[in-house]
Parts: C-alpha cells; sequence; structure tokens
C-alpha cells in the first residue's frame, strides 16, 4: 500500500513538471511577472495596515472606490464570456464583449481619479500621513498595472473588429494558435488584477 501511494504521488509530482515544461514561455513569464506582483503589494498591503489606517479619523473610504469596484467586477464578467465567444467564431460579438470591456476599465479608471479627489477634500494628500501615502500608492501602482493590461484589450479589440469584416481574415484569426494563447493570457492577467483590487478594497473597507 504505501509503495503504491508513493508512486501515485511520484506520477502527479512529474506530471506536474511535465505540465510546466509543456507551458508556452510567455505564459510562464506572465505567471511570474503575476506572483511578482502579488508580493509587492501584498508588503505595500502590510505596510498599510501598520500605520493604523483611518480608524481613528473622521473619514470614509471614497465612494468612487466602491463604484469603480463594481466596474471592474463587470468587466471580469465580459472578459470572461470572450474566450467561449472567440470558440463559437463569433467575431462581432467578441468585439462587443473586447469594447465593453475596455469601456469598463476606462470607467473604473476615472472613478480612482474621483476617488483620490475625494481623499483630498477629506484631507488625504500624498504628503501627508504615511496611511495617506500608501493610501494612494497602492491605488495608482493597481491602476498602472491595468493600464498595461488595458493597452493590450485596446490592440485586440482593434484586430478583432478589423478582421471580422473579412471571412478570409476570420477564418486565419480563429485558427491561429498564437492569437488564442494572447487571449488566455489577457484573461487571466485581468482576472488576476480585478480580484486582486476586490483583496485591497476589502482592506481598506476594514482600516476606514
Amino acid at each position: 500500500m504505501d509503495s503504491d501511494k508513493k508512486n501515485k504521488v511520484g506520477y502527479r509530482q512529474l506530471s506536474a513538471f511535465k505540465q510546466i515544461e509543456r507551458m508556452h514561455p510567455i505564459r510562464m513569464l506572465l505567471y511570474l511577472s503575476m506572483v511578482g506582483i502579488g508580493v509587492l503589494f501584498l508588503i505595500l498591503l502590510i505596510a498599510f495596515m501598520r500605520t493604523g489606517g483611518f480608524m481613528a479619523e473622521n473619514v470614509q473610504l471614497p465612494k468612487f472606490f466602491s463604484v469603480g469596484t463594481v466596474l471592474l467586477l463587470l468587466s471580469s464578467y465580459t472578459i470572461s464570456r470572450v474566450p467561449g465567444i472567440y470558440k463559437k467564431d463569433k467575431l462581432n460579438k467578441m468585439t462587443r464583449y473586447l469594447g465593453g470591456t475596455l469601456v469598463l476599465s476606462l470607467l473604473f479608471v476615472g472613478s480612482q481619479l474621483l476617488g483620490w479627489r475625494e481623499m483630498t477634500a477629506a484631507g488625504i494628500t500624498f504628503t501627508g500621513k504615511a496611511s495617506g501615502t500608501y493610501l494612494y500608492l497602492i491605488s495608482a501602482l493597481h491602476i498602472l498595472h491595468l493600464v498595461g493590461g488595458v493597452i493590450f484589450l485596446f490592440f485586440l479589440f482593434l484586430k478583432t473588429a478589423h478582421v471580422a469584416t473579412d471571412s478570409v481574415r476570420s477564418l486565419i484569426f480563429i485558427r491561429d494558435p498564437y492569437r488564442q494563447l494572447q487571449l488566455s493570457m489577457l484573461t487571466s492577467y485581468w482576472h488576476f488584477l480585478d480580484f486582486m483590487w476586490l483583496g485591497l478594497y476589502l482592506v481598506f473597507l476594514f482600516m476606514f
């Protein structure tokens, strides 16, 4: 029995290593980048929590941070529909969902900027208390990483809208494995940033 268990464990380990070996180098780079980003935000979040936040002050979490959270979760839903639509060769519908995700992400960035305006009006400044500095820094870094995804999303949106007008280009686009890899990586990165922001938002709620 023990030898069977060891064999099963060894087989699973070999299977996991084989999956890693088969992984595309670009996808591996993306996952490593996501780990690095996660560690960076974890360090900043711990530093922010150690400042004590704003619980002792008569201020509230900016309302536009809550609005932005809803917008970002909606964008996570719209982009989650894209891979299934892509597999069904419905490029016009895919263009609409990519465009919807793009609009929602831009609205999120706008809501963050309005949230900063609310914080400034409440007396929370970047050069003031350490808690305010970390709050600005964390939200700004999240926007910066999101903008990287938005740039690629915009490129993919334009590309899809262009090929959708021609049946030959559409066929090539659908059968291109590299395009499928790009779409899968974008979706993974987008969900990562969305759920990371949700975690940050919940901590922010607790610290106000």
